[in-house]
């Protein structure tokens, strides 16, 4: 079995292979992340302590953590997950990977020294390597150097040279991040005042829309008011129902008034028929028998109408 161990604080790597299998059965039903003595191993880590950090089977498929299995399973993996890399947005795939229990189909262990031995490794813990690259993030060059708030970061940048035959030398340098400078602190200020600038806009036009609601609700109400006032004081009544059948209403008692007076002339001629009815026998009576025409005086004489003069029947 292949082991590859990494000290990193010197940033060295190193690769052994052990084909002993009672000197690799220590790290047999081990997890990731597990601290292994280095002595178990072989005599010259001594001293030393081993920490798991991943490995790969005989087919290479690579061990996951969080997976309590020896063998290999199918997990349905999505953004976010190790082992996986989605290739479009929302992307899942189902793929193999290996347990993170170490086991004998296990190909290749990676380990990580956390504890230096007695004796150095060759290659490994006697050699150091310079970093080749610093850090980037302007927080992370001041915690390097133990810089100050007041200090420029842009000083202390770790700088490489590169030199190439036929060509002048160039020094190369990241680009720091997420550094403060007077063009960041305008376009704050810039931000600030049109964020305050639309929030006093967006203020103003809630105060006018405000005013036009309130007018208009005091229109309406005075239109309503007005409408109301006309109601009750009869200029807008409303139109009578007909009434029904059999019911006397105004109009049929003044048709008849006026029937009435139409009639009135013949009413007063039926008073002067009447009155000469009256009159009639008493002149009859006065008249001389003898003198009369040779009717018996029995029979009274009969006065007619005025000609010109009409009668009514009662």
């Amino acid at each position: 079995m292949k082991f590859n161990i990494s000290y990193p604080i010197a940033g060295t790597q190193k690769c052994i292979v052990i084909d002993d299998d009672k000197k690799v059965s220590c790290f047999y039903d081990k997890r990731m992340g597990n601290e292994v003595e280095g002595g178990e191993l072989d005599d010259q880590f001594k001293g030393y302590t081993f920490k798991i950090t991943g490995g790969n089977d005989k087919d290479g498929f690579p061990m996951k953590q969080g997976v309590m299995v020896k063998g290999r399973v199918r997990l349905l993996l999505s953004k976010g997950h190790s082992t996986y890399r989605p290739r479009r947005a929302g992307e899942r795939k189902r793929k193999s990977v290996r347990g993170c229990i170490v086991g004998p189909d296990l190909a290749v262990v990676s380990l990580a020294i956390t504890k230096v031995g007695d004796s150095p490794i060759e290659g490994l813990t006697d050699d150091k390597k310079p970093r080749r690259l610093g850090p980037k993030r302007a927080n992370h060059i001041r915690k390097l150097f133990n810089l100050k708030k007041e200090d420029d970061v842009r000083l202390y940048v770790v700088r490489r040279k590169i030199e190439k035959e036929g060509k002048k030398p160039r020094v190369k340098a990241p680009k720091i991040q997420r550094l403060i400078t007077d063009v960041r602190l305008r376009r704050k200020r810039v931000y600030k005042a049109e964020k305050k600038a639309r929030w006093e806009r967006t203020k103003k036009a809630m105060s006018d829309y405000q005013k036009v609601v309130t007018e208009y609700k005091k229109k309406k109400a005075a239109e309503a008011a007005k409408a109301h006032e006309e109601k009750t004081t009869g200029k807008n009544a409303p139109v009578e129902a007909a009434p029904a059948k059999g019911a006397k209403t105004a109009t049929t008692t003044k048709t008849a008034t006026k029937v009435d007076a139409k009639n009135a002339p013949a009413q007063k001629v039926d008073a002067k028929t009447a009155a000469t009815k009256k009159a009639a026998p008493t002149q009859a009576a006065a008249v001389d028998p003898k003198k009369a025409t040779g009717k018996p005086a029995t029979q009274p004489a009969t006065t007619q109408p005025a000609a010109g003069k009409k009668t009514t029947k009662k």
